[in-house]
């Protein structure tokens, strides 16, 4: 295997990132040229001795999100101190690229920054989300690229309002939002907010309920303010109800993250002369096949698959239901855990880095 290869994998959540990800794959196809060099194989190219690789760094608008838009869009990262969930101070970083802002609401209302037996979706608060906003609002950005994932917070927003002030009025006049998030839930009821998420975040039978009921009184009040309601909307229950805020309050739009950043970075004109493509994540299955980032990566092969004999293969820790995956168009589906090895030992970055370079390896032998 040659020519140009586009390797473009989601983390392998709470073990690698994309770009680690990325790079094992990397170095397991650069420890397989190695090889078939000095055992002196002949390649299939002989005026290529090696193929071109390029790693994209990936997210579907959840855990690293402001890296893989930064890494896409050439931006600078800025620094500030603000507050987590649980109001504690904290630092935490944005993007800035020209006039844009690029926010993981993560960084600060993120369920990561939360102790598990201090996490408590009726008191969590999205105030840092609108800390950071009102920073770059001050720094002159007018645009806004927001990532919905891996929150704390079920609030709908209101922490993030009330950090702001009635500045809120001035930013949605001045300011445009693009949401990247792949959550397409209502605000209420039994597919919303709190019922669908706050349970992941701490919360008990009772919470859930009264997780609801808050949020149906503050979309009513809303929608009696605006004269239009939001809440049914899809994404309005995206990261406890921040998504609603956007929409309601700042007219904002949404996107499927992975659909946005491939947007960015100009993807489908990449792929046009690339002999293969890499997705993956940390576990793939019929789920993935609903919208997760692999099958984005996938669907827009196929659509380049039509005039190239472009393969794509999907590179992930663990696999289920290999064969849906084959039949969906993966030319190869690759599960880079040994399967005597237990999961502690799996998710152990350097041994997962290893284990992803000698799957890779081993492929490319018997390609």
């Amino acid at each position: 295997m040659n020519g140009k290869i586009i390797i473009a994998c989601d983390s392998y959540k709470g073990c690698l990132t994309s770009r680690e990800v990325n790079e094992a794959i990397a170095s397991g196809i650069k420890e397989w040229d190695s090889e078939e060099t000095a055992s002196g194989i002949e390649k299939l190219d002989s005026n290529e001795a090696s193929p071109e690789i390029i790693c994209l760094e990936m997210s579907d608008g959840g855990e690293g999100m402001l890296d893989a838009f930064l890494t896409a869009m050439k931006g600078e990262r800025v620094r500030i101190h603000a507050h987590d969930a649980l109001m504690r101070w904290i630092e935490a970083e944005y993007g800035i690229v020209n006039d844009t802002a690029i926010i993981e609401i993560a960084q600060t209302a993120g369920l990561a920054l939360i102790e598990p037996e201090q996490r408590n979706p009726l008191k969590a608060t999205s105030w840092g989300v609108g800390e950071m906003m009102m920073n770059a609002f001050r720094r002159g950005v007018r645009h806004f690229i927001v990532g919905l994932g891996g929150s704390a917070t079920s609030d709908c927003g209101i922490g993030m309002l009330k950090a702001m002030g009635d500045d809120w009025k001035k930013i949605r006049k001045e300011c445009t939002f693009m949401l990247a998030s792949d959550v397409t839930n209502p605000l209420c009821g039994e597919n919303g907010a709190a019922h669908v998420f706050a349970p992941q975040k701490g919360a008990d039978a009772e919470m859930v309920e009264m997780l609801d009921a808050r949020a149906r009184k503050f979309a009513e009040v809303s929608a009696k303010h605006f004269g239009y309601d939001r809440s049914e909307m899809p994404g309005a229950g995206a990261a406890g109800g921040l998504g609603y805020a956007f929409l309601q309050y700042f007219g904002a739009e949404i996107s499927a993250g992975a659909e946005l950043l491939l947007r960015e970075i100009g993807f489908d004109e990449m792929i046009q002369d690339a002999d293969l493509v890499i997705t993956g994540e940390g576990h793939s299955d019929r789920q993935t096949l609903m919208g997760k980032l692999p099958q984005r990566i996938l669907e827009h092969v196929l659509k380049n698959k039509a005039t190239t004999d472009q393969q794509i293969w999907l590179v992930s820790g663990g696999v289920s239901e290999k064969q849906a995956l084959l039949d969906a168009g993966f030319d190869q589906v690759l599960a880079v855990s040994p399967q005597n090895m237990d999961l502690e030992e799996a998710m152990n970055p350097e041994i997962a880095k290893r284990n992803i370079a000698n799957a890779i390896r081993g492929s490319f032998g018997n390609a």
